[in-house]
């Protein structure tokens, strides 16, 4: 019986170097092609005032496109900003659909090229982002004074609610509508000559004082925040 011949081992200098001329090969093709790996996002932070919502991540893509998601705890995952070359993405238009609702958005990452078949390729890299609440979690921008006047020693100001992006019937609402009572607005005021800062908190549009107000020189300066009902019907300013 023939005694059966098997395949060559091949010497460790000519196994190392296929290794490296294969190696140099695929690093050829990858240059060619203009392909390089696809990084994944990080830093995903939600920036919102006045319900104006962007979320924001890193880092700036190198060969490689993001899309955006976003959906409610119980609802399905939404597209957003295709394929950009963005590092943020503005969900205003769907966070004012319901304030109350909670949130969550994702960041995936597609190579560059030829995307509409990046889905074969499998599933893409991806990130969510921290659940976001917009009742809870939107800045407050700070209020307009409307007007204001001092006779004598009594100070009245009107403080102006600003408009946001959520809507009612085709209304855009205000920050009052929105909040009611649990909106408040700090105003500080001091005279012209003093370094000393007052301020009161009010849940009232107008405000009036009987103080020591004898300069017709005031600095006004107003802040908004909103309370929430906490434990034992207690409300605590956030």
């Amino acid at each position: 019986m023939a005694t059966p011949v098997w395949p060559p081992v091949p010497r460790p200098e000519t196994a190392v170097a296929r290794t490296l001329l294969l190696g140099w090969v695929f690093a050829q093709v990858a240059g060619a092609t203009g392909t390089t790996d696809t990084v994944a996002a990080y830093n995903l932070t939600w920036k919102s005032t006045n319900f104006k919502t962007i979320l924001e991540w890193q880092p700036k893509p190198i060969n490689h496109v993001y899309t955006v998601q976003i959906s409610t705890k119980s609802g399905d995952w939404k597209n957003k900003c295709f394929h950009i070359t963005d590092t943020e993405c503005d969900l205003t238009d769907e966070i004012v659909k319901d304030v109350n609702q909670k949130y969550l958005a994702r960041v995936l990452s597609y190579p560059a090229g030829d995307v509409g078949s990046a889905s074969s390729a499998g599933e893409p890299l991806f990130v969510n982002s921290p659940e976001f609440t917009p009742y809870l979690d939107t800045n407050l921008g700070q209020p307009t004074i409307k007007s204001f006047e001092q006779v004598q020693t009594k100070l009245n100001v009107t403080v102006q609610d600003a408009r946001t992006l959520v809507r009612i019937n085709d209304t855009f609402l205000s920050l009052r509508d929105i909040f009611g009572k649990d909106l408040i607005y700090t105003l500080y005021y001091w005279r012209a000559s003093s370094t000393g800062k007052k301020c009161s908190l009010s849940l009232e549009l107008w405000y009036l004082w009987s103080s020591s107000l004898s300069s017709s020189w005031l600095y006004l300066y107003t802040s908004a925040e909103r309370q929430e009902w906490g434990g034992a019907g207690r409300r605590t300013l956030r």
